[in-house]
């Protein structure tokens, strides 16, 4: 479907609270993008009830290339929840495209923690908070246990903010700010 600067919020970020969005950002003029094209409708329909594919054209709607950084075209972005949870740049194979859709298929990041840190009865203080999506609280809870661990277990607690720094995206405030944080208390 194509999506315009007045329709992105229904039918892309709305739309991704219920199933992943990928959106591609291309431009008419762009042959790099007319290759990629088919590929990502005949991926998405292979698909279909899965994931929705949504194309936007950035001549026609600047303010979203503006809004997403498009730097290069084409762009892919995966939407889940709202927010972006995957991401490339360039033409891609017919394989890397269906494992880049087929990756956005199954639980999410945060899920998959959830459920190896139930399986492992590891710290059941930051399950609540993550259930409910409240990863500032988990991740503050974590970096308080950091500055006094072991070794073995600060890197635990390490690989598990970075989980949750990959579920929020490489550029949600809270990643950005507790990215640093850890830094600080790790080295």
């Amino acid at each position: 479907m194509d999506v315009t600067e007045q329709s992105f919020q229904a039918e892309v970020l709305e739309r991704s609270q219920e199933l992943p969005v990928v959106v591609d950002f291309w431009a008419e003029w762009c042959e790099p993008c007319r290759s990629l094209g088919p590929v990502l409708e005949r991926e998405a329909a292979e698909r279909e009830g899965e994931l929705l594919l949504a194309k936007v054209d950035v001549d026609a709607n600047p303010g979203l290339a503006q809004d997403y950084g498009i730097r290069g075209i084409p762009a892919v972005k995966a939407f889940r929840g709202g927010r972006v949870v995957a991401e490339f740049v360039g033409a891609q194979s017919p394989a890397a495209v269906a494992a880049f859709m087929d990756g956005l298929l199954g639980p999410s990041e945060a899920e998959k923690l959830v459920d190896e840190l139930v399986a492992s009865g590891e710290f059941p203080e930051i399950l609540g908070p993550l259930a409910e999506g409240d990863y500032e609280r988990a991740l503050e809870w974590l970096l308080g246990e950091a500055a006094e661990a072991e070794r073995t277990r600060r890197e635990r607690i390490r690989e598990i903010m970075v989980a949750i720094f990959r579920e929020l995206g490489q550029d949600h405030p809270l990643a950005t700010a507790y990215r640093r944080r850890l830094a600080t208390a790790l080295y």
